[in-house]
């Protein structure tokens, strides 16, 4: 009995035109086929290929002929002339500007899933609290967003200049502080230098590595970026600190901060004054030696640099931006307003030595950490757009596009120590995925065309992404500002 009970519905199928292979098939919530599929890692295309999803992650990639006989989906998507790869990872965003902003920080989060950016590291702004919730709420479905990867609140010094820290002045608070962080279970410990002694910064460094603790920071001018990397920090925050490694007289300069007889300001003068190639090259393979990452962060600096070429203020996507932190973008765009021909010139140099070491970290062996800045405070930075400017940068400045995707979607995962479950299409991974109408790999343009987005198996088509977008003007034409 139990031989017919199984063989009448199978030949009810193979009557009513079905075949065995559909029969047996396997159920999954989403199957997109005939795509290319880009392994990221190694640059290498699969065409013709099908990629099915259950839940928040992806079960199979095989060519679709295959798929279409494996799986039935209870959707699919024709991804004919299309090319699938993970979704982008901003790895430097911040969301602060005050608690009557909390309103227009969360807004910013649907427009980085409407530019494919499916995971963002946020280090640190004066809403710690706040995103941590978020990243539990986005996490459990009850928020809606990219993934986030967070610091929560920053290791400073004694009354700092930023809010929104943990102020430490002692080995035992630095202590204290880590007790705190682990407690509230962070992804990074984000460590900064406005009125953190180099000593303690030094000390707070090694006491995290010696915990297990992934660490992101601005390095003190004081110290050389050797001694940092040499404690044990995991990345190195904005260019212009691994800047200091191309000055033969690193170590003079920082002594003489150190001393009071210069400030940082003619630090950097001095930097790039001495700047040459074949000392920065050595010490880039230090610090790739020593698995120190950098994330260049150079799209918000590139904003204010040319403030005096470009003010932005008709650019199309601040309809996106609250008024409440298009206010905070006030505080660089009036001390660049005060910069005579020689400051201008200046920043001018500082960003393009800063860029031109791009190339330079890759060749070296250094980990890149794609990362916008993007936030509030920092001028004309947008987010969820910023990641392709970002992008764009590193290309122009003489990296592939499949270095500069590397630098978002394989280093982010294994930096924060989730390369299993993020970083590629494949068995296993997360269903955060980019479906483009070009390649990518041929521009680095491409990552803009965007034909749909996968957020933990859960598809969007040109459509809805725009409907995002919509979403996220009206909100912002509602805000009131700060």
């Amino acid at each position: 009995m139990r031989t017919l009970a199984l063989a009448a519905p199978l030949a009810l199928v193979l009557l009513m035109g079905g075949s065995v292979a559909a029969y047996g098939a396997e159920r999954v919530d989403l199957l997109i086929v005939d795509a290319t599929v880009i392994d990221v890692a190694t640059g290498e295309l699969s065409n013709g290929a099908a990629v099915a999803v259950r839940g928040d992650t992806i079960i199979a990639v095989e060519p679709t002929a295959k798929a279409k006989a494996d799986f039935t989906a209870s959707r699919t998507i024709e991804a004919k002339g299309r090319f699938v790869m993970p979704g982008l990872w901003d790895n430097h965003v911040h969301f602060g500007g005050g608690r009557e902003l909390i309103g227009e920080n969360k807004a910013l989060l649907p427009l980085y899933v409407a530019h494919g950016v499916t995971t963002v590291r946020d280090a640190s702004g004066d809403l710690p609290e706040e995103v941590l919730a978020w990243r539990g709420e986005v996490a459990s479905g009850a928020l809606f967003g990219p993934t986030i990867f967070t610091s929560g609140p920053k290791i400073e010094g004694v009354k700092p200049m930023w809010k929104g820290t943990i102020e430490v002045g002692t080995e035992a608070e630095a202590d204290a502080a880590l007790d705190r962080l682990q407690g509230l279970k962070v992804d990074f410990v984000k460590i900064t230098e406005n009125t953190l002694t180099p000593q303690l910064f030094l000390y707070t460094v090694r006491q995290a590595k010696g915990r297990g603790l992934v660490t992101s920071a601005h390095i003190p001018a004081a110290i050389t970026v050797d001694m940092a990397s040499e404690a044990g920090l995991s990345s190195i925050e904005h260019m212009g600190y691994a800047l200091r490694m191309g000055s033969p007289q690193e170590a003079q300069i920082a002594a003489d901060v150190a001393s009071g007889k210069i400030s940082g300001a003619e630090a950097t003068n001095r930097t790039l004054a001495s700047f040459d190639e074949a000392t920065a090259m050595a010490g880039f393979r230090r610090l790739a030696a020593r698995g120190t990452y950098v994330s260049p962060t150079l799209n918000g600096s590139k904003a204010t640099a040319y403030l005096d070429q470009d003010d932005h203020k008709g650019d199309a996507y601040l309809a996106y931006i609250g008024k409440g932190l298009q206010a905070t973008y006030a505080w660089r765009v009036e001390r660049a307003a005060k910069d005579d021909a020689a400051a201008i010139a200046r920043r001018h140099a500082i960003y393009e030595k800063n860029a031109s070491l791009v190339p330079m970290l890759q060749a070296a062996g250094v980990s890149i950490l794609a990362g916008t800045d993007a936030g509030f405070l920092n001028s004309f930075n947008y987010p969820g757009i910023g990641l392709h400017d970002e992008l764009k940068i590193y290309v122009d400045a003489g990296l592939s596009p499949l270095h500069a995707l590397q630098a978002s979607v394989v280093n982010g995962p294994r930096f924060l120590g989730h390369a299993d479950r993020y970083g590629a299409i494949a068995a296993g991974k997360a269903a955060d995925i980019l479906i483009l109408e070009r390649n990518p790999l041929a521009d680095i343009a491409a990552t803009r065309a965007i034909d749909g987005v996968v957020l933990k198996g859960r598809y969007f088509d040109r459509k809805a992404l725009d409907e995002m977008l919509k979403s996220a003007a009206e909100a912002a034409a509602r805000s009131g500002g700060a």
